[in-house]
């Protein structure tokens, strides 16, 4: 099952066409060979060292995590060692990052997976949404990158696009926006997601953003609907 949140549309006549779906992966998927970003936790499948980033990741941007994230693998390289860790030493780590509590909640996932999960993280989405701080993104953030399952994302980067390409109008709160969530879901490929949810995330960062979008270099202006009303 791909989605907890069913697409929300009015009709099947609103639903982006096969043929339409089928060229906006081919551009995307294309663009994200060449423009894909590098970053450490995009060279692992390791469940634990995915939800050390993706909890890390919350709230503050990739290039400012990227070296926390190493330091905290060095310091904490496996989930028992984080578990048995003082709480202010995991806290002096993350301190550049701001929020507390986001170590308070990562050593908490920490013991909760010791003790219930002999230790492993749960690939299942239901128990994942279980550990403190994990909410929908996070959960298939990991479920797509660790365990290669089929589920999409949204985020604000992902919501921009599928609301500009396909003329959606999502609801304020993007991430609880059932229909954004539901066109997440209904345009994602069958296999690879993981991949797919990458090369959305950063060509929303990198070419469709929020203030001067790059309209000009952009793989999708041709078809895309914003675009021709502004």
């Amino acid at each position: 099952m791909k989605s907890s949140q069913p697409l929300t549309r009015s009709s099947k006549s609103d639903y982006p066409s096969t043929a339409q779906i089928k060229w906006f992966h081919k551009q995307l998927s294309d663009w994200g060979v060449i423009h894909r970003r590098d970053y450490p936790w995009r060279k692992t499948i390791d469940s634990y060292h995915l939800l050390v980033a993706e909890s890390l990741l919350q709230k503050t941007d990739a290039d400012t995590v990227a070296p926390i994230y190493e330091l905290f693998l060095e310091q904490y390289p496996t989930i028992a060692d984080l578990a048995a860790a003082n709480l202010d030493d995991v806290a002096k780590i993350l301190k550049p990052l701001g929020l507390f509590f986001r170590a308070e909640r990562l050593q908490k996932c920490a013991e909760i997976i010791i003790r219930q999960h002999d230790g492993q993280v749960p690939q299942d989405q239901k128990q994942l949404l279980k550990l403190p701080g994990i909410g929908d993104y996070t959960a298939r953030a990991i479920g797509s990158q660790a365990f290669n399952q089929p589920l999409a994302v949204l985020d604000a980067n992902v919501a921009r696009i599928l609301e500009r390409f396909f003329g959606l109008q999502g609801e304020r709160v993007k991430s609880r926006c059932k229909i954004l969530w539901g066109a997440a879901d209904f345009i994602a490929p069958k296999t690879d997601v993981g991949t797919w949810n990458l090369a959305l995330l950063d060509f929303g960062a990198l070419t469709c953003k929020a203030q001067n979008p790059d309209c000009e270099n952009c793989p999708l202006t041709s078809k895309c609907k914003w675009f021709k009303h502004n």
